[in-house]
């Protein structure tokens, strides 16, 4: 028995759906079925078709639009291609334009050159001259400049170091102090330790006499300050006499003299002052053996030694001193200059002796006898 019922409309009694009653049924349906797929298939195919037709539409129109696009583009190119070349031959008829005027401007300019060249090169004449003046002007400045720069190096190459040149300058003046005075006993001061330079223990018959403290200076300008460290010197080291050496001396002071107590003097004048003062010392040491407990004259010596009186009588050693050295250098240039001119004629006598003996030597042959003292001027000329 089949399952398939349906109910009646108005009887609503279930009638079971037999073979040959559902047969027309089914094919009815089936009919409105195939009529339904076969009725969407066409329009399915009429949709597409037409979805075609508008695609070829777009794709035709898109053309269209690329190619107006391009042709614009194209026509706007031409259009920049002819503004182009309209610039490029306005420029090639503005630079024939401009090479017309150059030649036409050179050709004024050759014929001013012309009519305007002996202005113009005698011009050019003092401008040179002006030039070439300006330029040793600017070469004398550069030159000044460059001869102070080496005087200053050169001067800051002789002056080296303060320190260096203060020692240098110590040991000169303790060499020529003991070169002078070889009896007496020099003592250095040693380096780092405050106080003068050398301190001289004066050497008399009876023994040491007294002591000088030595200061060497080597500066362009006097400093006062000097005196007073050289008096703190003084009476740390008991000397009896201080003595500054300097080529820079205080005003009123040409060679040597005593300021506030403080013997000064330029450094040629130390060995004179030295011996005149150690031979003070050596008065005052006499003077005290001779008369031990005469405070009194005690303080004359002292009062002579520290005034005009002593002063003026170094002065007259000093001043002789220097007319001594001056005559012995001038004898020695007097004596240098005859030897020198005395050996050169005794060279020329040898050399015309030798030259006669020569001669003769040449013309007698062996016959020419030996002489003996010619042979010998000529070893010694030789030698």
């Amino acid at each position: 028995m089949s399952e398939l019922t349906i109910q009646c409309p108005k009887c609503a009694n279930e009638i079971e759906l037999t073979e040959q009653l559902a047969g027309p049924m089914v094919a009815d349906l089936q009919a409105t079925f195939n009529a339904e797929l076969a009725k969407r298939e066409a329009d399915a195919a009429q949709a597409l078709a037409a979805a075609k037709a508008q695609a070829k539409e777009l794709a035709k129109a898109e053309t269209l639009a690329e190619q107006a696009a391009l042709e614009e583009r194209i026509k706007a190119q031409d259009e920049k291609l002819k503004e182009a070349q309209s610039a490029q031959a306005a420029a090639l008829k503005r630079e024939q334009q401009l090479k017309d005027k150059e030649a036409e401007m050179e050709l004024t300019l050759q014929k001013m050159l012309a009519q305007e060249r002996p202005a113009m090169a005698e011009k050019l004449a003092r401008d040179a001259e002006a030039k070439a003046g300006l330029k040793l002007a600017e070469q004398a400045q550069v030159m000044e400049g460059m001869k102070r720069q080496i005087e200053a190096l050169k001067q800051k190459s002789e002056q080296g170091s303060m320190q260096t040149q203060g020692e240098a300058a110590e040991i000169v003046l303790e060499e020529t102090l003991a070169a002078a005075f070889p009896i007496d006993e020099f003592v250095p001061v040693a380096k780092g330790v405050s106080g003068a330079d050398v301190r001289q223990d004066v050497i008399g018959p009876s023994g040491k006499a007294g002591s000088i403290l030595w200061e060497s200076k080597r500066t362009k300008n006097w400093t006062a300050g000097w005196l007073a460290k050289l008096r703190d010197d003084q009476r740390a080291s008991g000397c009896e006499i201080a003595v500054i050496t300097s080529h820079a001396l205080p005003e009123g002071v040409d060679s040597f003299g005593i300021v506030e107590g403080i013997w000064v003097c330029s450094p040629r004048y130390a060995v004179p002052l030295a011996t005149s003062l150690r031979q003070g010392l050596i008065d005052v040491a006499g003077a005290k053996g001779r008369a031990m407990g005469q405070e009194t004259k005690m303080e004359m010596i002292y009062d002579y030694l520290t005034g005009t009186q002593f002063k003026q009588r170094v002065d007259a050693i000093v001043e002789r001193f220097e007319d001594m050295q001056d005559n012995l250098r001038k004898e020695r240039v007097f004596i240098e200059k005859q030897w020198a001119l005395r050996a050169k004629q005794i060279d020329l006598v040898i050399a015309s002796t030798v030259g006669m003996h020569g001669d003769l030597q040449g013309i007698a042959g062996r016959s020419m006898p030996e002489i003996e003292s010619v042979e010998a001027l000529l070893i010694e000329k030789d030698g």
